[in-house]
């Protein structure tokens, strides 16, 4: 690693060194000691500079693995990604959850364009042939790092938007400050690859897992109020669903 991280195991505790181990590991991550693409030493380099054996290292390692804040790679090593996004599945915008959880989000308006809309998005949006929309696409980021390719289309009758306010501020949050009062949503949820632009946007490998997103937002009439595709990187993020029977 970077910087020796001095980590201090009790022997004689019940907790098993490996657990002790990762638990140190993860804090110094979460709490930025080992910010994101810090490259880890291997295991054996690790095992000796904690005086444990290389089975116990490997299972500290496999234990940040599964907990989603670091990742092996061939050629590359361990990297430390950082701990993920995770988002409830419940009507709310990416931007406002960011902030709730304590982070600074970032947006990058790629495009931003009035369009008729296309006959699919017309559709989807209850909208007469050749009525106008905004076409927005942006790149949110987090700790100034590529989180989630979004594209959206707005009718321009519901709401004026600028590029200047997307930079400033979230989607939803412009909406309701021009009196839109969303109740409901239909959402997908599914998985896909990232192409050779994706991955370019995104800086991850191409052919990277994403996880994808399309929702359709509707107010109090049940109108439907905007479309949105939405791509995040899969490392980095993942959405919590609570069952209940």
């Amino acid at each position: 690693m970077s910087v020796p991280l001095d980590i201090t195991l009790d022997r004689s505790s019940p907790v098993p060194l490996y657990h002790q181990v990762a638990s140190a590991l993860e804090a110094a991550i979460r709490d930025g000691r080992l910010p994101p693409e810090t490259k880890l030493e291997n295991e054996i380099a690790l095992a000796r500079r904690y005086n444990l054996s290389r089975p116990t290292m490997r299972q500290a390692m496999d234990q940040l693995v599964r907990n989603g804040l670091v990742v092996r790679r061939r050629g590359v090593g361990t990297q430390v990604i950082g701990p993920q996004v995770r988002r409830h599945l419940r009507l709310s915008s990416l931007y406002n959850d960011l902030v709730a959880e304590g982070s600074q989000p970032e947006t990058q308006v790629l495009s931003f364009e009035l369009i008729a809309a296309p006959p699919q998005i017309a559709e989807t949006l209850k909208l007469a042939p050749g009525a106008q929309v905004s076409h927005v696409r942006r790149l949110r980021l987090v700790d100034h790092r590529p989180l989630a390719l979004m594209e959206n289309w707005i009718p321009t009758a519901i709401a004026p938007l600028t590029r200047e306010e997307l930079e400033r501020d979230g989607l939803y949050n412009l909406l309701r400050k021009a009196g839109i009062d969303f109740r409901m949503a239909q959402q997908r949820v599914g998985a896909r690859i990232a192409d050779a632009d994706q991955a370019q946007v995104l800086q991850c490998p191409p052919s990277s897992a994403l996880v994808w997103m399309e929702r359709t937002a509707l107010d109090s009439r049940g109108a439907a109020i905007e479309h949105g595709q939405h791509l995040y990187r899969a490392d980095r993020y993942s959405f919590d669903i609570t069952l209940v029977s």
